[in-house]
């Protein structure tokens, strides 16, 4: 893009400030602006001027899930259609590794962090032995695609490469970057962050198909044979993927997508449940929850909305083709965000100052026509690694990881 070209974009969206500073700077930084205005997408600032326009809740109802006891009396058969279909290269795997481990007390993505005690064992070490154990349960390698950012991309590649991809098979790897999301004031102007840089985010969870289309990796995978994605989160370090008994169950099932939950560990927990709304599969997070629907109770008089969801999905791909056609619902996040001011200094906001914009996978749930709801043991496939210490932290990953047999 040139300048005029970029002046035209951004006149059409009110967004001119953002070339303030253009004269003040070197060759390479003008051309790193310019890239990043062509690549921003400007169509959805308009809903920082409707913030309260978020998707509305329609009528919940329970989901029924597949419960342990009827995962382990169908286990063989779902085991062996689900090991057919990883050895015929019909299911890719997705990590979502966009972020950084700043609440962790590191400046590096949050997949570097090292959780070893006596000896290094960093999370995307434990990610890539995880999916091992389905490589030598099938005899066959899974394509494993890396969902990086624009803040970490370097550093991911660059630290995986050095680490030799723990023993993973370089050609089988994949890196795209997730999309990024122009951050606003509340009048949904676009806040610099730098004279040459717009303040920007990554585009949610949900961001990570369009993503890795653009990039290009969706026709590869088709031309490898790949029918399914088993998207799943950086910070899991427990979590098995491709299971081959959880992708036979979502096979066997016809479900267009499957979701590994586990059974909350009490009625308030923080983590989304799985649920219907409006007869469509979907999911409903901790904070959507309301008294009647914490206390509801099933046939059995269990909870209702007892299961939650770990952010590990096997989706089928001509599905997620059809969604993508669709517009997946925006939500507009007031957040802190660092910017410029008119002196052209850089401030650091102590409250919320504007808007994020992300797209979500619970989204993505709720456009497809079916979901398999999958139990998982908690202790065996559950160990988040959100804070440095207490609830989910590397404290407690490392007493799960050890207790499952992972020396420290």
């Amino acid at each position: 893009m040139n300048l005029e070209a970029a002046k035209a974009k951004l006149a059409e969206f009110g967004q001119e400030h953002v070339l303030k500073y253009y004269e003040e700077l070197n060759d390479n930084d003008k051309k790193a602006l310019l890239t990043q205005i062509d690549e921003t997408d400007m169509s959805i600032l308009a809903a920082a001027l409707n913030p309260d326009k978020a998707p509305s809740k329609g009528v919940i109802s329970p989901l029924p899930c597949m419960e342990l006891n009827e995962i382990k009396a169908n286990e063989e058969s779902f085991r062996k259609t689900g090991l057919k279909a990883v050895k015929e290269g019909k299911v890719g795997a997705v990590l979502l590794a966009g972020g950084m481990g700043t609440r962790l007390g590191s400046d590096n993505p949050k997949g570097m962090y090292n959780i070893g005690i006596t000896h290094d064992i960093f999370i995307f070490e434990c990610l890539i032995n995880n999916l091992m154990d389905v490589v030598k349960e099938a005899d066959a390698y899974l394509h494993l695609f890396v969902m990086t950012s624009e803040k970490n991309h370097d550093a991911t590649t660059g630290f995986l490469k050095e680490k030799n991809y723990f023993g993973y098979p370089e050609e089988y790897i994949h890196f795209f970057k997730q999309e990024m999301a122009a951050a606003t004031d509340y009048n949904g102007k676009i806040y610099l962050e730098e004279k040459g840089r717009m303040a920007t985010s990554p585009n949610g969870n949900g961001g990570w198909f369009i993503s890795l289309m653009r990039a290009g990796l969706l026709d590869k995978a088709k031309e490898w044979g790949i029918e399914w994605f088993n998207i799943f989160a950086v910070d899991n370090v427990l979590q098995r993927i491709a299971d081959p008994v959880f992708v036979g169950a979502t096979i066997e099932k016809n479900c267009c997508v499957g979701s590994k939950v586990v059974r909350k560990s009490a009625p308030d927990e923080k983590v989304g449940v799985m649920c219907l709304e409006d007869g469509k599969p979907s999911i409903v997070e901790y904070y959507e929850l309301t008294d009647e629907l914490m206390n509801a109770k099933d046939e059995k008089g269990d909870p209702a909305y007892n299961f939650g969801v770990i952010l590990n999905y096997l989706f089928d791909i001509e599905e997620l083709e059809r969604i993508v056609k669709e517009e997946l619902p925006l939500h507009v996040v007031e957040k802190k965000i660092p910017y410029l001011d008119e002196k052209g200094e850089l401030v650091k906001p102590e409250e919320p100052n504007g808007y994020k914009f992300e797209n979500l996978v619970l989204d993505m749930i709720h456009q497809m026509r079916s979901c398999l709801p999958f139990e998982v043991v908690r202790e065996k496939e559950f160990a988040p690694i959100k804070n440095k210490t207490g609830v989910d932290s590397v404290e407690s990953a490392r007493k799960l990881l050890e207790a499952n047999g992972v020396t420290l």
